[in-house]
């Protein structure tokens, strides 16, 4: 089993910059990708950003490309992202995921407790 914990959020103005963490127990050939999710109230989870483990290959929802970057310490089994020029519907809960897929959080096994990030106006 795999624990993943998260650190990072905050209370920023809008136009500021947070930087979230998240740290796994363990590597395992469990999960080759590790990804951010967030979740507005009231909506739906959706997909942030990932990446894969092995070559370092990043993917971005639109909404996010350009103002976000993610990416990975091998030896410490931690992912990052950096937001920067943070808007008000940014506000959520951000979740660390490990799994095997890309968007698609139904092929994410493991999950972080969740890390809550709001951006004032």
């Amino acid at each position: 089993q795999v624990q993943l914990v998260e650190s990072g959020g905050g209370l920023v103005q809008a136009g500021g910059s947070l930087r979230l963490s998240c740290t796994a127990s363990a590597r395992t050939v469990s999960y080759n990708r590790m990804a951010w999710f967030r979740q507005a109230p009231g909506k739906e989870r959706e997909f942030v950003a990932a990446i894969r483990w092995s070559g370092g290959e990043t993917y971005y929802a639109d909404s996010v490309k350009g103002r976000f970057t993610i990416s990975r310490d091998i030896a410490k089994i931690t992912v990052y992202l950096q937001m920067n020029s943070l808007k008000p519907e940014d506000t959520a809960v951000y979740y660390c995921a490990a799994g095997i897929s890309i968007w698609d959080a139904a092929r994410y096994d493991y999950w972080g407790q969740g890390t809550q990030v709001t951006i004032s106006s």
